[in-house]
């Protein structure tokens, strides 16, 4: 079965945006060869020009992303409609209203109901690309977490997980380091009992 995956880069204080979704803070430099090699599809296709990769450069571990309406919104105002073209995409709102673009499906209810429904496919796994109250919904549905953190404090923005109190359980698995402090970070759910909150 196909799993979910949120793949994010985040603070030390666990911010996956700073305020007006700004992400220019993170020193990201030194892991660009890193993503391109590795994360490929993570990268938007209107960048991929941009930055060295090819725009048709092959998926190597997603083939669909779920995102929430705020982690869209910087590609809508710079009139992208499709920002990950190489991918099924999934907007989940409800107060988008449309999208303009057959290639890009609004999801306006019920976000667990549809990655219930996609892990099911054949396929690769499935990104979640954010924003934080997304992540929260979906938190019983995450399989595995990708964290790509900068050693850099952030004060306020946008959470990894902007919800109730769920304490959940992730075992590490995995770690890369970075020159600049960055490290990448995989986890998977913990087996065994949900912690009590």
């Amino acid at each position: 079965m196909r799993k979910l995956v949120y793949y994010v880069g985040m603070s030390l204080d666990g911010y996956i945006a700073g305020p007006g979704d700004d992400i220019s803070f993170y020193p990201v430099d030194d892991m660009w060869d890193w993503i391109k090699a590795e994360y490929p599809e993570t990268l938007p296709t209107h960048v991929r020009p941009h930055i060295g990769l090819a725009v048709d450069a092959a998926n190597q571990r997603f083939d669909t992303l779920v995102m929430g309406r705020g982690t869209y919104a910087p590609a809508q105002a710079i009139g992208v409609t499709s920002p990950y073209a190489h991918m099924r995409q999934y907007i989940v709102s409800s107060s988008l209203g449309r999208i303009d673009d057959p290639t890009v499906e609004l999801v306006e209810g019920d976000p667990v109901g549809l990655v219930r429904r996609l892990k099911q496919e054949d396929g690769l796994d499935i990104w979640l690309a954010g924003g934080g109250k997304l992540a929260a919904q979906l938190l019983g549905e995450i399989d595995e977490l990708v964290i790509k953190s900068y050693p850099v404090v952030a004060g306020t923005g946008t959470q990894a997980f902007a919800g109730e109190f769920d304490p959940t359980l992730f075992t590490p698995t995995k770690r890369t380091e970075f020159g600049s402090g960055a490290q990448v970070t995989w986890l998977t759910r913990a087996c065994g009992p949900k912690l009590d909150s």
